[in-house]
């Protein structure tokens, strides 16, 4: 999608109504599948199984055969459902080929249309479900609360994301507002404007660059009101917004802030709460979407005339904000591409809280075990980091070594795995 907007830029052309309404309804279902990869088989066995329990176990069998079989159905279900809905837009679930400069490839009938419906209910439903766990099986226990809101996984940052006209979440279009530590706006910015406010440091100990914001500059790994460093995803969204734009979403919205606080919320394991009043405001969304007849209108594409030259594109990824930046020739070949990914913006932060982590959780005397080496991962998983996109690497495992040295600089023990 970010890369549809950036060729619409391009070209100069504007999608019809049809057009931009089915595209969102699209990337509604494709946040909620991502959303729901990652919560239910990524974070949710760190807190419903337990984050220091037998790796064999934290899992998401170990999840199912905690909360039940049905539940696990449901889980498995839900995604799908997500994912059939992309199948029909994109023509395929993962690597859609629906896009266009100026549109979409194809229309979809009154009969997807209805089907859509019927599996937008049913997500509602699930990501009501799925708050109801977080509830009853997370909030309910003081351990895991005192976790989320402890200093261990605590980072104070700026944070940036998009919202509509009204100040509401929005994944698909609007400004890009970032609000600093206390929570008042900072920037708001369209799209095309974004080399006026983020730059991007390099270190070369990393393949990842180090976005910050221009305004403030690079002060290194530091956190606070003087540091560059922003966050994106989806506890970042909900810092930078008013509210949610569907009323089921708007009532665990409050919910969280009153829980945790107010706002902003810096607890970075909050990404997960956060994840999951998305995953019911995409459900909501999508329902809204799929209720509009006219999203089978056949006008889904306005023809390009003007002569392509550039621009930029961008969406609220899973992850986080994504921006497409591309510079072509008169025939539309690419010249330059500059693509700034989501995981990359929440790279600095991801390294502070992983030092982070390790400094709050090795104490003298204290065993470090393997469920260590997990509580240590527990404060990037939180991000959801893609790897292979900020990096164009996929080693398809996840090396990671932990040295702890005493206070002499005399190394006492190592742990590491996949290396």
């Amino acid at each position: 999608m970010a890369s549809c907007k950036a060729t619409d830029a391009v070209y100069h052309v504007d999608p019809p109504p049809a057009a931009k309404k089915l595209r969102e309804l699209f990337y509604c279902a494709h946040m909620l599948h991502s959303h729901i990869a990652h919560f239910y088989a990524l974070a949710a066995p760190d807190f419903i199984v337990g984050p220091q329990a037998d790796p064999a176990q934290r899992n998401i069998l170990g999840l199912i055969a905690k909360v039940g079989t049905e539940t696990g159905m449901e889980v498995i279900k839900h995604r799908a459902y997500a994912q059939d809905i992309q199948a029909v837009i994109g023509g395929k679930a993962t690597h859609p080929v629906c896009g266009l400069p100026g549109g979409m490839s194809k229309a979809i009938t009154e009969e997807e249309r209805q089907d859509f419906e019927q599996k937008s209910k049913s997500l509602v439903e699930f990501g009501k479900l799925g708050l109801k766990l977080f509830n009853d099986l997370v909030l309910a226990n003081k351990d895991y609360l005192d976790l989320i809101t402890g200093d261990v996984y605590f980072m104070k940052s700026y944070y940036m994301g998009l919202v509509d006209q009204n100040n509401k979440v929005n994944f698909y279009d609007g400004d890009i507002k970032v609000v600093d530590p206390q929570g008042k706006e900072f920037a708001r910015f369209r799209a095309a404007n974004y080399l006026d406010h983020i730059a991007e440091h390099t270190e070369p100990w990393s393949y990842l660059k180090f976005p910050f914001l221009k305004k403030i500059g690079w002060k290194g790994l530091v956190e606070g009101d003087d540091s560059g460093i922003y966050r994106v995803n989806s506890l970042a969204r909900l810092n930078v917004a008013d509210g949610m734009a569907t009323p089921l979403a708007q009532e665990e919205y409050e919910k969280m802030y009153q829980t945790l606080g107010g706002k902003p919320v810096h607890a970075t394991l909050a990404f997960h709460w956060a994840r999951l009043i998305e995953i019911l405001y995409a459900a909501e969304h999508l329902l809204e979407l799929s209720q509009d007849k006219e999203v089978t209108s056949p006008d889904i594409r306005t023809i390009p005339s003007a002569t392509p030259d550039e621009g930029v594109g961008l969406v609220e990824a899973p992850r986080g904000t994504l921006l497409h930046h591309y510079q072509t020739d008169e025939k539309g070949i690419i010249k330059k591409a500059n693509l700034i990914v989501a995981t990359v913006q929440n790279n600095p932060a991801m390294n502070m809280s992983v030092k982070k982590a390790a400094q709050g959780l090795i104490k003298k005397g204290k065993v470090a075990t393997e469920g260590l080496l997990n509580m240590v991962e527990m404060a990037f998983r939180a991000y959801d980091p893609c790897m292979a996109c900020a990096t164009h690497s996929l080693p398809g495992q996840m090396p990671l070594e932990i040295v702890i040295y005493d206070a002499t600089g005399e190394e006492i023990k190592r742990l590491n795995q996949h290396l």
